[in-house]
């Protein structure tokens, strides 16, 4: 962990990326998980989330497992991927669960794979549990690598304290994980700038950060943004495109950099 006070600057620009995901609406579309994850989401409200999708070309469509279906048919043919949640949103869930439902969805052509780690046993703090946590990610990152897919690994970092942040990036990116993400939105919080700063400090340049949980607007997206991430998710992502599209372009830097 002793590099983790310059692996951030040496190797991922922050604050270039955020400049330049932050020039224009489409940049910053191409880095937002456009998301629909309520359980009382309905058909239409899916189809109106993959239709925004691919008219502002988001990075995907989130949804829930059973959706995967219906939104890959809706957006074949447009370029913008799937996504889907896994585990989700204790993951709590068996390991051979998480595993049945990501070769699941991705034959029903789910792209973005974000899967819930195992909380309790991360806590638990033994090394068989440590192990534990990272087999489970470790069988659904082998089996999207293998269909051409992505994992994000959801810490629930609301759920952890300094240490078990630390400890649960390093189990996901060992076992293989493209993205760490912090939150799923259910549970007592959502992203915060120092967690996302934490999370870049670790990952560096061997995955992507993504910030989850109460982004509502372009000054959230832009604090996230600066702090090292490089997704968001987000069920605003229109709104935060639109504030974007709506800003005189000649104030842009000096109000992007007061982030």
């Amino acid at each position: 962990m002793s590099s983790l006070s310059h692996t951030d600057t040496e190797i991922f620009d922050r604050n270039a990326f955020a400049a330049q995901a932050l020039s224009s609406p489409q940049n910053l579309a191409g880095l937002l998980d456009h998301t629909l994850l309520k359980p009382d989401a309905s058909r239409s409200q899916v189809l109106q989330l993959c239709h925004e999708a691919a008219e502002h070309r988001f990075a995907c469509a989130m949804v829930n497992p059973i959706w995967v279906q219906t939104a890959a048919a809706a957006l074949q043919g447009t370029g913008v991927p799937v996504g889907v949640v896994i585990g989700f949103p204790l993951g709590a869930t068996l390991p051979a669960s998480k595993r049945d439902q990501t070769a699941r969805v991705l034959k029903q052509g789910a792209h973005d794979i974000d899967m819930v780690l195992n909380i309790g046993l991360l806590k638990s703090a033994t090394p068989a549990d440590y192990e534990a946590v990272k087999q489970d990610i470790r069988g659904v990152v082998e089996l999207a690598h293998g269909g051409g897919a992505i994992v994000k690994v959801i810490l629930e970092t609301c759920l952890l304290n300094f240490e078990e942040k630390l400890r649960a990036s390093e189990l996901a990116l060992s076992a293989g994980a493209d993205f760490l993400k912090t939150s799923t939105g259910f549970s007592t919080g959502g992203a915060t700038v120092d967690d996302i700063s934490l999370l870049r400090g670790v990952a560096g340049s061997r995955a992507g950060v993504k910030a989850s949980g109460g982004i509502r607007s372009l000054a959230d997206a832009s604090a996230m943004l600066y702090a090292g991430a490089s997704r968001i998710g987000a069920s605003a992502s229109v709104k935060i495109v639109n504030e974007l599209a709506g800003r005189d372009a000649s104030a842009a830097p000096a109000s992007t950099g007061s982030y």
